[in-house]
């Protein structure tokens, strides 16, 4: 039987990256932190904080940390439904999930936060590539995540949240420069485009799409969904901007698609842990309501 006192301790040293911060969230000493983390390595026979600037788990003291965010969310639910309990020390529960920066930056975020405001939770989101997010999911670093991956993790339910539409676009003076004379395999190798970071593949998906060819892009990176726009708008690159983040721009002609009529849609999915909180479920009906307001419905 796990310690819970200390499985807490564990948690907090985590989350605030130092046995001091931890100590002062918890109103007890350092020393007393300390001591409950080496009763609970004593335990399970392992290290399971790498003392540094800052702390963080081991792959051990991930798990167990994961298994106290559950403890937390199951002991804020009792709470909620029998008050009279009045659980002694029962603070916000973390509610870790993944989710895509351009979901984040677009329709996610409202529904997010509409949640939040409401919930006695600690919301701790992990920005990944929408193809990357299960992976957190399989982990068990986080309890839900949007994905685009329809196959549920072990332990999860999937459910199809709707197509982001993606366009190909740039500066009218940058596609002038660089494919004034097509959209071509030799034309785009030539033309600098806009990429999140090196797991983004969507410029390449598109390029694929349109020259039925493999092609090396000239890359910039910018791992911000507004920064791409900012880019494109100034004539750095070329890149694939959700469609709600530059439609303003294509109607304005401060930006124009590469081709027109040739958008690249993404399936998306919410992927959740069976049988954790109320509260998750609540987040989730937040996350399925925005979804259908926003994106294209599933084919």
């Amino acid at each position: 039987m796990l310690d819970y006192t200390s499985l807490f301790a564990l948690a907090a040293v985590v989350r605030e990256g130092s046995f001091e911060r931890a100590a002062r969230t918890l109103h007890v000493t350092p020393s007393a932190v300390s001591q409950r983390i080496r009763l609970l390595e004593e335990r399970v026979g392992c290290s399971l904080v790498v003392r540094g600037q800052p702390c963080t788990a081991t792959d051990t003291g991930l798990r167990l940390c994961q298994h106290a965010d559950r403890v937390r969310l199951l002991e804020q639910d009792l709470q909620d439904n029998l008050p009279s309990l009045s659980l002694e020390g029962v603070a916000r529960a973390n509610l870790p999930i993944a989710v895509n920066a351009d979901s984040l930056a677009t329709w996610f975020a409202p529904a997010l936060t509409a949640f939040a405001a409401q919930a006695p939770v600690l919301v701790k989101v992990s920005v990944d590539d929408q193809d990357h997010t299960a992976e957190w999911l399989r982990s068990g670093a986080v309890l839900a995540a949007v994905t685009a991956h329809d196959s549920a993790a072990t332990g999860c339910n999937s459910r199809p949240l709707g197509a982001m539409r993606y366009v190909a676009a740039a500066s009218p003076e940058f596609v002038q420069r660089y494919l004034g004379n097509g959209v071509t395999a030799a034309s785009l190798a030539l033309a600098p485009s806009l990429e999140f970071n090196t797991k983004d593949t969507l410029q390449t998906r598109w390029v694929h799409t349109q020259c039925g060819q493999h092609v090396e892009l000239p890359k910039h990176s910018l791992p911000s969904p507004s920064a791409f726009v900012t880019a494109a708008l100034a004539g750095m690159g070329w890149g694939m901007h959700p469609l709600t983040l530059v439609a303003p721009h294509l109607e304005a002609g401060s930006l124009v698609e590469l081709v027109p009529n040739t958008p690249l849609d993404v399936q998306l999915y919410w992927q959740q842990a069976r049988a954790t909180s109320t509260w998750l479920d609540g987040l989730t009906r937040q996350v399925l309501a925005a979804a259908r307001k926003s994106l294209l419905a599933s084919a």
